[in-house]
């Protein structure tokens, strides 16, 4: 037996059309480990904004109820010719209650419950999930769980990969970001050094007022003193960011290598042999990523990315990362919102540029 709905689909033509729209859904019934979840609660990550709505013209696109057809700049339409003509769902995660489940034990064991999950398809109705990627909440509320995987497993596999790599220290750009937050609050707890960089007075305030130590300024014009004295303190010769594009990881890997240079006993010409590690993991700057190599050899550029990270780790520290999560949801990875929307406001223009801005401080929960 399927179940109806309303589901927020995203739609891009070749000649560079994206159609998001709001429309009728229909969900079969749940079978093996898999659960039907009626969605309570979805935040908007930047992760579900790449496919929602990716670098579309936005602000000239066409606003009807439930309803936008925007126009996709080259070279991104070109770029993303794998979904050509694919009607999406999106929204990778969210909270809400399982109210039919397949026949695998796992399953049947929630019925009735409220769960976090990570379906892929959050922003509607109904979500079939696996029970695998669901988390109970018990007395928790959907709000309180509906961010309760991507930006909290994400910051604890930064500490995971870091310790698993002999590293006492971090490196995180973006760091007033809600995630960012999160990992304050970890590293503090852990005893793992971080050095937050942000570009706004008023966020090294805000992460200071939390209890930061080392909060640097891209935005000042000392920054690349900031930067060095930070990592002098915490030999952090390790990172993530989010940005992707633009010099920041530049700038990290250059103030790495002259704090490693200014501790050697003598001259090399191929400058120290400092190891020195940077993971993107997001693109908020659709920008090329800048290197200009002054940096030695000893350096290395990766990507990250939850998923893999998860699969790589092993069961018993996936678990473990779970139970911390549903230890502290409400304190340690506690999530605030700017605004809640339903899936037609989610829509509406006056939303759609605040949440695509992806401001500090301005995170949008999606309630269907």
């Amino acid at each position: 037996m399927s179940t109806t709905g309303k589901q927020i689909f995203t739609t891009l033509e070749s000649d560079g059309t994206l159609t998001v729209e709001l429309a009728d859904s229909e969900w079969q019934a749940p079978t093996g480990n898999q659960v039907l979840v009626k969605m309570e609660a979805a935040p908007i990550n930047p992760s579900d904004l790449a496919l929602l709505l990716g670098p579309a013209d936005l602000e000239n696109a066409d606003y009807s109820p439930g309803k936008l057809v925007a126009k996709m700049p080259e070279p991104f339409n070109s770029g993303a010719k794998g979904r050509h003509g694919q009607r999406l769902p999106v929204g990778n995660e969210g909270a809400g209650t399982v109210v039919a489940t397949g026949e695998g034990e796992m399953a049947k064991a929630l019925a009735g419950q409220r769960v976090a999950c990570v379906p892929g398809t959050a922003y509607g109705e109904y979500a079939i999930a696996d029970a695998t990627m669901c988390l109970p909440l018990g007395d928790h509320s959907a709000q309180d769980g509906a961010s309760a995987f991507v930006n909290p497993m994400t910051a604890l596999g930064f500490v995971e990969t870091a310790k698993a790599e002999g590293q006492d220290a971090i490196i995180h750009a973006a760091a007033a970001s809600n995630l960012g937050q999160m990992l304050g609050r970890i590293c503090r707890a852990d005893g793992m050094a971080l050095v937050n960089i942000v570009r706004k007075q008023e966020q090294v305030e805000l992460l200071r007022g939390q209890g930061a130590e080392h909060v640097v300024n891209s935005s000042d014009d000392d920054f690349m003193a900031q930067l060095r004295g930070a990592i002098d303190a915490t030999d952090a010769y390790f990172g993530f960011d989010p940005i992707g594009g633009g010099k920041t990881v530049d700038h990290c890997f250059k103030a790495m290598e002259q704090v490693a240079v200014g501790k050697m006993s003598e001259y090399n010409r191929y400058g120290s042999n400092q190891p020195k590690k940077m993971y993107i993991y997001g693109r908020l700057d659709l920008g090329p990523t800048i290197l200009t190599p002054s940096y030695g050899f000893g350096w290395t550029l990766g990507g990250w990315l939850l998923t893999p990270f998860l699969q790589q780790a092993g069961m018993e520290t996936v678990m473990r990362m779970r139970q911390r999560v549903i230890d502290e949801l409400t304190t340690t990875f506690a999530s605030n919102y700017t605004r809640k929307v339903t899936l037609e406001e989610m829509l509406e223009k006056d939303a759609v540029m605040q949440y695509s801005a992806m401001r500090t401080g301005e995170k949008y929960l999606v309630t269907p």
